[in-house]
C-alpha cells in the first residue's frame, strides 16, 4: 500500500514538472495603439514588447465583451459571459450574492486546481463583491487585490479598512487591499504595489505549476501617477495623456520585473505569459489611443472589444510571429485546459480554442469560425468571421457590414453591396445566441443618476488632489 502510494505521489510529481505555468497579465481601459508593437510611438512599453518579440503578436486578438466585467467573467470562465448572464459591469454590493459571476461557473482557477495547479490573483477582482464570491472561494489559492472595478493609487487616498464596509462604487476605491481575507494597507502606489506582489508570488510558488492572474487596475481612472513616471514624458503636453503615459509606464516597469523573475528562477521557458488589456480604452476619459480603430470602451466597433495581445511560451511557441487570424481572450483558458487535460463540467462547456496547434503550423486555418458579441442594454451586437464584420444597433435600426482587410476602420459600410455576406453572419450569429441568456443582475448603469453624479464628483476631487 505505501509502495503504491509513493509511486503515485512520483508520478504526480513528475506530471506536475511537465505542466506549463500561465501567467496573464490584464491591463484595464488600455488602447489598442498603446503598446509598441502596436505602433505607439509616444509611451515605450519595451518589457511588454518584448512578449510579443519573443513569442506571438496577435494583430486581430478580441475580448468576449468591451467593458471590464463582462470582459473578465469570460475570460475567468472560458466562456461568453451571455451564456450565464454576466453581461453588465456588477455594482458594488457586498450582500448580494447575485450580483458577481454565478456560482454555477466554474473558473480557470477552480480547473486547474483538479490537475495541481496552484492560483493566485493579484489585483483587480470585480466579479463580485460580497464573501461568498471572493477569489478564495473560486478555486484560488491567493489572493492580493481589491474587490470591485477601480481603486485609488495613492496609499493616502485608502482610507476605508473594512473593504465590505463599503457602500458602494466610489467608496470601493477607497478601501484597504485584501491579502487572501485580511486588510492590509499599502505603501506604495498600487501599481508598483501589485509589481512587487508578482514578484513574490512566482519566488514563492516556482518550484510547483501556478497560475497567475496579475490583473492591474491601470490605466483605469482616476488618473493618478508619481511625479518619477510623469518626469519621463516631458514630450508629451497633454495633461491627461502625460498622466495616462506614465500609468502604462509604470505597468510596463512591473511587466520587465516578472518576466525578470521567471529568468531568474530558469522557469521561462516553461512558462505561458499573455498580454492583453481587458477592453479597448474610453479615449476621452483616460487619454488613451485605439487607432486606427473605430470607437473605444463600451463600443461593437473594433475599439471597443479588439485589444493589444501577445503571448509567450519559449518551449512551446515560435518567436517572432505575427498571426492574424482572430483569436479571443477565451482561448486562453481552452489553451492550458488542453494542455493539461484538465476535466472541464459538462455543463458549462468552453468557448475557447487550444491556440498551440494553430500557432505552431499543425493547424492550418481560422481558430474561430465567428467571434460574437451581444450588448443587451444597448441593443447591439457583432460578429467577426474571417475579415468580414458585421454590426448591429438595432436601437438605431443600423446594420454595417465591414471588410476589415480593406477597412480597419469601418469607415465604408458595403451591406447593400454583399447581402450574401450580412445573411450568413446574422445566420452565423444567431446560431451562437441560441445559448444565451438574460442578464441576471443589474449593473452600474442602473445605479441612480444622482448617486452616479456624487460619485464621479468624489473621484475627480481625488485625482485633483493627486496631480
Amino acid at each position: 500500500m505505501k509502495a503504491c502510494l509513493a509511486l503515485f505521489i512520483l508520478q504526480l510529481s513528475l506530471s506536475a514538472a511537465e505542466k506549463p505555468n500561465l501567467i496573464v497579465i490584464m491591463t484595464d481601459d488600455m488602447g489598442y495603439a498603446d503598446v509598441g508593437f502596436n505602433g505607439c510611438k509616444d509611451i515605450p512599453t519595451p518589457h511588454i514588447d518584448s512578449i510579443a518579440a519573443n513569442g506571438v503578436k496577435f494583430t486581430s486578438g478580441y475580448v468576449a465583451y468591451p467593458v471590464c466585467g463582462p470582459s473578465r467573467a469570460a475570460f475567468m470562465t472560458g466562456r461568453y459571459g451571455q451564456r450565464f448572464g454576466f453581461e453588465r459591469n456588477p455594482q458594488y454590493r457586498t450582500q448580494d450574492e447575485n450580483m458577481g459571476l454565478p456560482f454555477s461557473e466554474e473558473t480557470i482557477a477552480k480547473v486547474l486546481g483538479k490537475v495541481g495547479y496552484h492560483s493566485g490573483v493579484i489585483g483587480k477582482w470585480h466579479l463580485g463583491a460580497t464573501r461568498k464570491h471572493h477569489p478564495l472561494n473560486r478555486g484560488f489559492q491567493e489572493f492580493y487585490g481589491h474587490l470591485g472595478g477601480g481603486h485609488q493609487y495613492f496609499p493616502k487616498e485608502l482610507t476605508i479598512k473594512d473593504s465590505y464596509a463599503a457602500e458602494n462604487e466610489s467608496q470601493s476605491y477607497r478601501t484597504w487591499i485584501l491579502r487572501n481575507h485580511e486588510p492590509v494597507a499599502p505603501r506604495k502606489y498600487l501599481t508598483t504595489e501589485f509589481s512587487d506582489e508578482a514578484v513574490s508570488f512566482i519566488e514563492r510558488n516556482s518550484a510547483k505549476p501556478f497560475f497567475l492572474f496579475l490583473s492591474y487596475n491601470a490605466p483605469h481612472a482616476p488618473l493618478q501617477a508619481p511625479g518619477e513616471y510623469l518626469k519621463r514624458f516631458p514630450h508629451i503636453e497633454k495633461k491627461q495623456r502625460k498622466i495616462y503615459a506614465a500609468m502604462v509606464s509604470a505597468v510596463d516597469d512591473g511587466v520587465g520585473r516578472v518576466l525578470k523573475t521567471l529568468r531568474e528562477k530558469e522557469i521561462e521557458k516553461d512558462t505561458i505569459v499573455v498580454f492583453l488589456s481587458d477592453n479597448g480604452g474610453p479615449t476621452t476619459k483616460n487619454g488613451s489611443n485605439n487607432a486606427p480603430l473605430r470607437g473605444g470602451k463600451g463600443d461593437a466597433w473594433e475599439g471597443g472589444w479588439r485589444v493589444p495581445f501577445a503571448m509567450q511560451w519559449p518551449g512551446g511557441l515560435p518567436k517572432g510571429k505575427t498571426y492574424s487570424h482572430p483569436v479571443v481572450s477565451l482561448d486562453i483558458m481552452a489553451t492550458i485546459v488542453a494542455l493539461n487535460k484538465a476535466p472541464v463540467a459538462k455543463e458549462c462547456p468552453l468557448d475557447g480554442v487550444n491556440l498551440v496547434p494553430f500557432l505552431t503550423g499543425k493547424k492550418k486555418g481560422p481558430p474561430h469560425q465567428g467571434i460574437f458579441l451581444r450588448k443587451f442594454d444597448s441593443e447591439s451586437t457583432a460578429v467577426r468571421s474571417g475579415e468580414r464584420k458585421l454590426v448591429t444597433y438595432d436601437n438605431k435600426g443600423y446594420t454595417g457590414l465591414f471588410d476589415l482587410t480593406e477597412d480597419i476602420s469601418e469607415s465604408k459600410n458595403i451591406r447593400d453591396q454583399t447581402s450574401k455576406d450580412v445573411a450568413r453572419l446574422k445566420s452565423l450569429w444567431n446560431d451562437w445566441n441560441k445559448s444565451n441568456i438574460d442578464p441576471v443582475f443589474k449593473g452600474l448603469i442602473h445605479t441612480p443618476a444622482w448617486q452616479k453624479k456624487r460619485e464621479q464628483a468624489a473621484r475627480k476631487k481625488a485625482e485633483d488632489d493627486n496631480k
